[in-house]
């Protein structure tokens, strides 16, 4: 039985940060977790064509509810003259019953974020394209936009073939055990004729050192 712990799990308060960030005890801790849950399934099913690499949540006052939007296209999320965006903010209003505020961020690199990058594989694979042939030029891709690494995994039934089996490639460096490399992960779903293929994605981007504190000299008097 393999051991796994994920990628972005294992390097929370190091180099990483809780993609939700608020406090609760109790039954409120309950009530805010389904919230939370409503928040992500109802954005993922309004932004499905967004490329949208992952949600951000902050509660600085439990009736207040902050969402930093990451995504490729932001000119879906925004749309003409915000009003996307303020059909956003009111569904999500209505979600939560609370005062909320969008912001939305752009990923100017999306061959490099490991999210999209599955998810682009995926689309390729629902169009019947070759699992090998998509692989391949989404390596190219990102290491031709200056990823350190990258490690690909699809598994399933690929190429329809009778028996799933797993298949990898990969380029560069990935330190999976290195908590101070900057590793990112997404994974995706095909839906194919064939049944579910799997898409995992591991993304190397270099290495985030502590910052040195700046030596001062200290005059002692005599």
């Amino acid at each position: 039985m393999g051991r796994k712990v994920h990628p972005v799990g294992f390097r929370l308060k190091t180099i990483r940060d809780w993609n939700t960030r608020w406090f609760a005890e109790g039954a409120l801790y309950e009530e805010l977790l389904h919230e939370d849950f409503a928040i992500r399934k109802m954005l993922g099913k309004e932004l499905e064509s967004a490329s949208v690499s992952h949600l951000e949540i902050e509660r600085a006052a439990m009736n207040q509810v902050q969402i930093t939007i990451h995504t490729a296209k932001p000119g879906i999320v925004i749309g003409r003259k915000g009003a996307q965006v303020k059909e956003l903010r009111n569904k999500l209003r209505e979600v939560t019953g609370k005062a909320v505020r969008v912001e939305v961020q752009e990923i100017t690199q999306p061959d490099t974020n490991a999210k999209l990058v599955a998810e682009n594989i995926a689309g390729q694979l629902t169009r019947r394209i070759s699992h090998g042939r998509a692989m391949k030029r989404a390596i190219q891709q990102a290491m031709r936009q200056g990823a350190g690494g990258i490690r690909i995994e699809v598994s399933g039934r690929l190429s329809g073939a009778e028996m799933a089996r797993k298949e990898k490639l990969w380029d560069g460096r990935v330190p999976r055990n290195t908590i101070r490399a900057d590793l990112d992960y997404g994974v995706a779903e095909a839906s194919t004729t064939f049944g579910k293929i799997g898409i995992k994605v591991w993304v190397y981007n270099g290495e985030v050192l502590p910052q040195k504190e700046a030596a001062t000299d200290v005059y002692v008097s005599k």
